[in-house]
């Protein structure tokens, strides 16, 4: 069997303890190698274009050019189209996190993560995977978008199934609830899922949460003032 690449890493951030906190334990799996380290937005960038890393931990709050702006930059360059995008935050629900998934991340990691947890992350983003429960996603997009900017975009050029797999995804349902409650197989909902996936013009299972809400396939539940009927 042919061994695989190692996955290589492009760490942003403006703490230099921490960019080098992270190198060690990134070093210490024989699977990952680190390519190059960015203390701002800008650098994160310019690195990206010329070391082209599968994966690029993120810090969003950086001098100069933050972490959202370089996440959008990254994202829609075609030449780093095979590039994900793991934000760094020092709260579940930081308020940049939101723009950043928008931006074109691949989800989020909290920055007191433990080691074993951030390998397993970032494999997990390196194979187009969420990162992330679809629960915790769901949370965060509620907290968040509490209207649609313009309303609703209509949702062209898919079938009725495919509106019903991206609510459920969108409802943070996994693969296996999906498939139980449209008596499915899983492999179907894979389908349905690479399906959209390119339809959308979608990263991954993240931008499609993301666009189940943008389409008004699913409603934020906003939370009533304490007192209140």
């Amino acid at each position: 069997m042919t061994e695989q690449p190692p996955i290589r890493l492009l760490l942003a951030d403006d703490q230099r303890l921490l960019r080098h906190s992270l190198a060690i334990i990134i070093g210490a799996s024989p699977d990952m190698v680190v390519v190059g380290q960015a203390e701002d937005g800008t650098r994160a960038v310019e690195l990206a274009r010329r070391l082209r890393p599968d994966v690029v931990l993120m810090d969003i709050r950086m001098p100069g050019q933050d972490g959202i702006a370089a996440t959008k930059e990254i994202s829609a360059r075609p030449d780093l189209a095979g590039t994900r995008i793991l934000v760094l935050s020092m709260f579940e629900l930081d308020e940049y996190v939101y723009g950043a998934l928008r931006a074109g991340a691949s989800g989020f990691l909290l920055k007191d993560t433990e080691p074993d947890e951030l390998i397993a992350a970032v494999r997990r983003t390196h194979a187009g995977e969420s990162l992330f429960a679809p629960a915790i996603l769901t949370r965060l997009i509620e907290h968040y978008v509490t209207a649609p900017h313009q309303g609703p975009r209509p949702a062209t050029g898919l079938t009725q199934r495919e509106l019903e797999i991206l609510t459920f995804v969108g409802r943070g349902l996994s693969n296996t609830e999906i498939a139980e409650t449209l008596t499915i197989s899983v492999k179907t909902v894979k389908t349905h899922i690479s399906r959209l996936l390119s339809k959308l013009s979608a990263r991954d299972r993240a931008q499609l949460v993301i666009t189940a809400y943008d389409l008004g396939l699913v409603v934020p539940r906003v939370k009533r003032p304490a007192g209140g009927t």
